[in-house]
């Protein structure tokens, strides 16, 4: 089985495990990962699940939606590798991603 790293901003490290098909969103609830939120359930209409990617990882990601950049661009957060953990479906190719989580979320 794969794994997902989550680090909190305080440097708090959690390992989840990836299961392919599903959001990094839902995996991260799943695995009571604290900072994400996912007050939308996963409709990309709230921000609570903002994560800054590790850049190696971006490539496999493919790019942001129009509707994922528009809620990232109200967080005050927002970095260049910022998504939206409901937008990001798991796969195999995925195995190791390591995500941070902002200090605070939308």
């Amino acid at each position: 089985m794969g794994k997902i790293i989550f680090v909190e901003h305080d440097g708090t490290v959690h390992e989840a495990r990836l299961i392919e098909g599903q959001s990094l969103m839902q995996v991260a609830t799943a695995h009571w990962v604290p900072g994400i939120g996912g007050d939308c359930s996963g409709a990309c209409a709230c921000g609570t699940c903002h994560v800054i990617v590790d850049d190696q990882w971006l490539p496999a990601l493919g790019p942001q939606g129009d509707e994922e950049a528009r809620m990232l661009s109200m967080s005050p957060e927002r970095q260049p590798a910022s998504r939206l953990a409901c937008q990001i479906k798991l796969s195999a190719a995925m195995d190791g991603m390591t995500v941070r989580l902002p200090e605070f979320q939308m």
